[in-house]
């Protein structure tokens, strides 16, 4: 009996260690990983190269009706390729998602073609870039993106802003590039306005606020795109950080400008300058100088859809906010006081 009861444990073992064995191989074989760490925030292109250059080396990617996944663009990748090996760049501003696949060739895309779901896509290009090749889809509107890479398949799909997010602000710092916006004693509009953006975007970073900026670096976006990305990303609010400037040189202060002419119940534009102006001034500890109508110049206001409202942070021309307007400390503080707005918006509103 003893002698049975052995013998049968041991063939147990044995088909349970087979089936183990199956199970490993079969996911092995198949193995699905998502790409996480990957850029989301890349607002624009960062590729300093002349058009005609991009137009050189720049080729079209080949698209054909896949069957497997229509929920989902399939990218091929060589089968060498890691997770680790793609680089994923959401560049939002353009309505552009770039995939870097590093040790690629461009010849791989010239004999695969990509397939599956391509509503969210107009065209795809290639091109080399370093060591790899980067493909590069031109999108229909702002998307966020899941990826799952699956044997040497990426598939991606689009969603949009909304389908990931509860809480979005799209904050905009004005002026950049060529515009410096306005000037005084070696201080520029533009620097100060996105020294304030980076310092806010290190606080919303730490939240559950989806934040997405026209700018994270010294260029000038068309008021167009500015408009384009608060109204397709559907955001509870879109922001505006700007300087301001006076012909008389003893007035300082904080001003917070709005258009009311897209009225929502219970929140709207109005609401939003006031949220703003009160939280800046409490952070700084400076003067309130009151709401304004959005006046011809103030053309993002005046065509985003949503709850808008720019922020003007102090009088360049005024000395001693000057010296104020040249500080790190300060641009921190004021800072805090948009987060302030921002979050107390939120808890108003929940």
């Amino acid at each position: 009996m003893q002698h049975n009861l052995m013998r049968n444990t041991a063939i147990c073992s044995v088909i349970f260690a087979m089936a183990a064995i199956g199970i490993i191989l079969y996911l092995s074989a198949g193995k699905v990983i998502t790409i996480s760490n990957v850029a989301q925030d890349e607002v624009q292109k960062s590729d300093a190269r002349s058009e005609n250059e991009k137009e050189t080396q720049a080729r079209m990617l080949t698209f054909v009706l896949g069957t497997s996944n229509t929920s989902y663009l399939r990218i091929p990748l060589p089968k060498e390729c890691k997770a680790e090996d793609i680089v994923i760049e959401n560049h939002y501003m353009d309505q552009e998602l770039c995939i870097l696949v590093s040790g690629a060739k461009e010849e791989f895309y010239v004999e695969n073609a990509i397939s599956g779901n391509r509503e969210t896509v107009e065209q795809g290009s290639y091109e080399p870039d370093g060591d790899g090749v980067k493909l590069r889809f031109q999108l229909t509107g702002v998307f966020e993106y899941r990826t799952i890479l699956e044997n040497s398949d990426l598939y991606v799909s689009f969603l949009s802003p909304r389908e990931m997010y509860d809480k979005i602000v799209v904050i905009d710092p004005a002026c950049g590039g060529m515009n410096q916006g306005y000037a005084e004693g070696g201080l520029l509009e533009k620097d100060i306005n996105l020294k304030i953006a980076q310092k806010l975007k290190e606080k919303l970073d730490k939240t559950d606020i989806k934040a997405y900026y026209t700018r994270m670096d010294d260029v000038n976006p068309e008021e167009e795109s500015r408009v384009t990305l608060a109204n397709a990303a559907k955001a509870d609010m879109y922001i505006r950080i700007q300087v301001d400037a006076a012909e008389d040189d003893s007035v300082y202060g904080t001003t917070a400008v709005y258009n009311d002419d897209y009225f929502i119940p219970g929140f709207g534009s109005v609401e939003l300058a006031d949220m703003l102006e009160r939280e800046v001034v409490t952070s700084i500890k400076g003067k309130a100088l009151g709401l304004c109508e959005a006046g011809a110049e103030d053309y993002a206001l005046r065509y985003v859809t949503i709850p808008a409202a720019t922020i003007k942070v102090g009088c360049i021309t005024n000395k001693q906010e000057a010296i104020l307007l040249g500080r790190e400390e300060y641009y921190d503080r004021i800072a805090t006081g948009i987060y302030n707005a921002i979050l107390k918006i939120y808890e108003e509103r929940t």
